[in-house]
């Protein structure tokens, strides 16, 4: 009777245990059916500053890195995330691959290097015409520097806007156009040429019923804004703006200017050819380069010295990646300064966020 007793009270305990299991795997069963938990994620918007650095000499200061930037936005500090060196050596700052695969096309492909367009301001005036024919020459000695990557066009502005070649690497053709072409002749008929085209989104047409050279900026910039990097535009001129007894102002044509080169990520170099210290339509060539990244100089005097400064402007740039600050302006202040050492930055002073 002993030995049934206590096979019945083993037989309780093993039911007990049973039930305990079952419940417990229950339990962890309602567990791992519980939708999983996510994280909170913050999207912050980025936008690239190009960012030119020059010695006292005019030279490009190449080897920098993020850490060697400060850029404010809207007046508040901003994260500088990477800095890429584009140009003859190409190196990088941050870690990053030395060429950016960003769809946004921060950089030239790999087999197209610097793309320039010059621009001539005709006029016949005695005391522009000298300059315009000493930096003409000069123009031509810029050209010989080039490599066989970098691509260039050349327009002019007198009475409208004309185009006398697209981009190419053709050494003997741009200089053609530079010695004899833009003072002598009238503008061939060019042709589109392959991958990249200015005048695929200029053509001729448009530029005979452009009449004023803000237009005629405007126009540049919309037909460089598609293609990949950074532009450079050689302005080379004697002014623009209107002249009044409050000084001088821009044209309503301005703006659109502006705001399609920066797009574009074009900055202007302008070199004034005015035979003088001082004049007024200079204005309108110094605001320009400032809000694009340029810069402006006379060259009535030390022209060597201009253009020795422009070829260290576009011997490479830095590729900055930027966080955005929060904000609802369609456009935004721009300032770009080294965090140490001696140099001249060259960035634009606005930009839109896209």
């Amino acid at each position: 009777m002993s030995s049934m007793r206590e096979a019945a009270r083993k037989a309780v305990r093993r039911s007990r245990i049973a039930v305990v299991s079952a419940v417990a795997a229950s339990i962890a069963g309602v567990g791992a059916q519980q939708p999983p938990r996510f994280g909170e994620r913050v999207e912050v918007a980025r936008i690239i500053v190009d960012a030119r650095v020059l010695d006292d000499r005019g030279n490009p200061i190449p080897g920098l890195t993020a850490n060697d930037f400060k850029v404010s936005i809207d007046g508040k500090q901003a994260r500088v995330e990477t800095a890429t060196w584009v140009g003859g050596r190409d190196t990088v700052a941050g870690g990053e691959p030395s060429r950016s695969t960003s769809s946004d096309g921060a950089d030239t492909p790999a087999d197209v290097g610097r793309l320039i367009v010059f621009l001539f301001q005709k006029d016949l005036e005695p005391s522009r015409i000298v300059g315009l024919m000493r930096m003409l020459l000069q123009s031509r000695h810029l050209v010989e520097t080039l490599t066989s990557n970098d691509r260039v066009a050349i327009l002019s502005f007198d009475s409208h806007l004309k185009i006398w070649i697209d981009f190419t690497n053709d050494r003997e053709r741009l200089d053609r156009v530079l010695a004899h072409g833009i003072l002598f002749e009238r503008p061939p008929v060019v042709t589109a040429s392959s991958t990249p085209s200015l005048i695929a989104r200029l053509a001729p047409e448009s530029g005979r019923r452009t009449y004023r050279i803000e237009r005629a900026l405007e126009l540049i910039g919309e037909a460089l804004e598609p293609l990949p990097g950074s532009k450079s535009l050689v302005l080379i001129g004697h002014g623009f703006g209107r002249f009044s007894r409050d000084g001088v102002t821009m044209e309503n044509d301005y703006a659109p200017a502006r705001r399609t080169l920066v797009a574009s990520r074009t900055s202007v170099f302008s070199l004034d050819v005015t035979n003088a210290d001082y004049h007024s339509l200079e204005a309108g060539l110094q605001l320009i380069s400032e809000q694009t990244g340029g810069f402006y100089a006379r060259t009535h005097i030390f022209p060597d010295a201009a253009m020795r400064r422009l070829a260290g402007a576009l011997a490479g740039y830095y590729v900055l990646f930027v966080e955005m600050p929060e904000s609802r302006k369609a456009m935004h202040d721009v300032k770009t300064e080294l965090t140490h050492g001696k140099g001249l930055v060259l960035a634009t002073s606005s930009i839109s966020e896209r």
